[in-house]
């Protein structure tokens, strides 16, 4: 509870880069007074610093809702999040994302909220919902909107789309930041991004912006951001290589470092902070929660340590940067400030023995003091089981933008088809060309070549089934799939047999909404009323039941893969190259359209 009290310890003064012993004077939720003192002989004193910050995560993805997230990442020494609703918008609209701000409000921990700038990220996909210009401006409106969330339209930006910049110059105007997303820009068209500058005369533009120019957007009408030229968007938390974040850093952008379950950008990109720690950030962006269990920011900053990164350097990234870009309403260790902080063992491993919020003690010796909340449920989810036919392929394809697109065997001109290549620990995939396996007239999925078929279902209405190829989850039977699946959030599953994707989906089906796992004896699913995307249950019992399914994908399915359910999600995600497929087909990421 919150009062009058005291906290001795080795505070670590990051802004002033040293660590003296120290008695903080709490009352009213707010650090009265930080007094030295001298400690007492023979008594080691443990380590006060600023509370943690995850500077870019869908809680969504831990399948987890707010008050539940919370719960599990206080024993971490978490304290805030810079949180975008963009799946659950994806799903439900404005109601998703009330849904999140209200439930965030119902426990002590600082959920800080964006504006979600895509929904629907593409136009290519199927979504749920939809937020143009006026209804992002409202939501900007709001104090409990702290930014525009990641524009993934790269594309709208570069073309100068008529939406794309109302809905940036909604947040700048209102004095707001604007994340980034922009996989794999590099050189002038990073630049032009950053800036959100208008195209320039065509004369004038280069090869690599001709083909941007070209690629499909809503309609574009060039115009630029009136009033502000030197408008930036702020962030990116995509880059895969250190090359490709620094040429981002000189055009003025700040990095987030990203380690989720499954994207894992750390090692590329952690050598960054040694000479850019004003403008470097940590964040998981997706994670499951069994990982959320094992720990979160605290194992970066353990990591940057053992690495040999100065101490300040790594808690600045941690602790200090977020607030100061995003203006959080978080303690940052000073008088006057919320008394949000933690009390740590040491500076290497970061064990965390009490988070404070507020002055609130909300975690202390690896126990969670946040109460579990109830809560209802939203969800849009309306689509009929599906028949064993509905997965069937007959003949040979070069591509499948329609259920009708694959030629007969006959009509082939060439026997390849492209193959979407899963990466572990990325969220890129590569295009193959590969030979199918044909019996029957049909294309099965090959599980000694590990060439599997993989399908996306309209979950809002009843369509036809896309479906595809993937190779990297090294399934040896059954299949599993999921309605967490970035960012429309249909369903998507890979399987080895038509029988047991049938299977798979129709568990998700039945649940509306959820993970499954089937193998030849037995079947599991983790049911997410919330959107299809969380549950509304206990943390810990969830992720408990998430490492029980995640196990049998390994042992009893034979996945390869560390995150067999989080890689899978990524697998319908069209704004990350190479190769990926929505519920309307295969498409090409690089060239922003579907395979043809």
């Amino acid at each position: 509870m919150k009062g009058d009290f005291s906290v001795t310890g080795m505070l670590v003064d990051i802004q002033q880069q040293r660590q003296y012993p120290a008695e903080l004077l709490i009352s009213g939720g707010k650090i009265r007074s930080i007094l030295p003192v001298t400690p007492p002989a023979g008594q080691p004193l443990h380590y006060l610093l600023p509370g943690f910050i995850d500077s870019h995560v869908h809680i969504e993805s831990s399948m987890l809702i707010p008050s539940e997230f919370a719960r599990l990442a206080v024993v971490h020494g978490t304290v805030s999040t810079v949180s975008d609703p963009h799946e659950i918008a994806n799903v439900c609209g404005m109601e998703g994302v009330d849904f999140m701000i209200n439930n965030g409000k119902t426990v002590p921990f600082k959920f800080n909220f964006g504006a979600p700038s895509c929904v629907p990220a593409t136009v290519f996909e199927t979504a749920g919902a939809t937020l143009d210009a006026e209804q992002v401006e409202e939501l900007l409106n709001r104090p409990e909107i702290k930014y525009l969330s990641e524009m993934m339209n790269f594309p709208g930006v570069l073309n100068g789309d008529e939406q794309v910049m109302k809905k940036i110059a909604a947040s700048l105007r209102l004095g707001k930041p604007v994340d980034g997303h922009a996989p794999g820009l590099r050189g002038e068209m990073a630049e032009r991004y950053i800036k959100a500058a208008p195209p320039p005369p065509e004369g004038g533009l280069s090869e690599s912006s001709k083909a941007v120019k070209s690629l499909q957007v809503s309609e574009a009408k060039a115009s630029p951001l009136e009033g502000f030229g030197e408008a930036s968007i702020s962030t990116d938390h995509e880059c895969f290589t250190a090359e490709e974040a620094l040429d981002k850093l000189r055009f003025g952008m700040k990095i987030i470092i990203r380690e989720g379950s499954a994207a894992k950008n750390f090692d590329a990109l952690i050598d960054l902070l040694n000479d850019w720690e004003d403008r470097v950030m940590f964040c998981s962006d997706d994670k499951h929660p069994d990982s959320l269990v094992l720990g979160h920011i605290n194992q970066l900053c353990a990591r940057a340590v053992a690495r040999g990164i100065d101490i300040y350097k790594v808690l600045k990234a941690a602790c200090v940067n977020p607030v100061l870009h995003y203006k959080l309403d978080v303690g940052l260790l000073r008088e006057g400030d919320p008394a949000d902080f933690i009390v740590v063992k040491d500076l290497k491993g970061f064990g965390v023995m009490r988070t404070y919020i507020d002055g609130e003690l909300v975690a202390e010796s690896q126990k969670s003091k946040v109460k579990s909340q109830k809560t209802g449920t939203v969800n849009h989810f309306s689509c009929s089981p599906k028949e064993v036919k509905d997965f069937e392929i007959k003949g040979i394809s070069r591509h499948e933008k329609t259920a009708s697109a694959w030629l007969t065997e006959d009509e082939a001109t060439n026997p390849t088809i492209p193959v979407i290549e899963a990466l572990d620990g990325q969220l890129i995939t590569n295009r193959l060309e590969l030979m199918p396996t044909i019996r029957d007239g049909k294309l099965i999925s090959d599980a000694e070549k590990d060439i599997l078929k993989i399908v996306v279902v309209n979950r809002y209405s009843d369509a036809p089934v896309a479906k595809a190829f993937i190779k990297g989850f090294g399934l040896k039977q059954g299949a599993l799939a999921s309605s967490v699946a970035h960012d429309s959030h249909n369903i998507v599953a890979v399987g080895v047999d038509d029988e047991s994707l049938c299977r798979a989906v129709n568990l998700v089906i039945q649940e509306r909404g959820g993970i499954s796992a089937v193998s030849s004896e037995k079947e599991k699913v983790l049911g997410l009323p919330v959107a299809g995307l969380m549950s509304n249950g206990d943390g810990y019992e969830i992720a408990a039941a998430y490492t029980e399914i995640d196990k049998m994908t390994k042992e009893d399915l034979g996945s390869t893969l560390g995150s067999p359910f989080m890689t899978l999600s990524f697998m319908a995600l069209l704004v990350i190259p190479h190769l990926k497929l929505s519920d309307k087909g295969l498409f090409d990421g690089d060239g922003f359209r579907f395979v043809e």
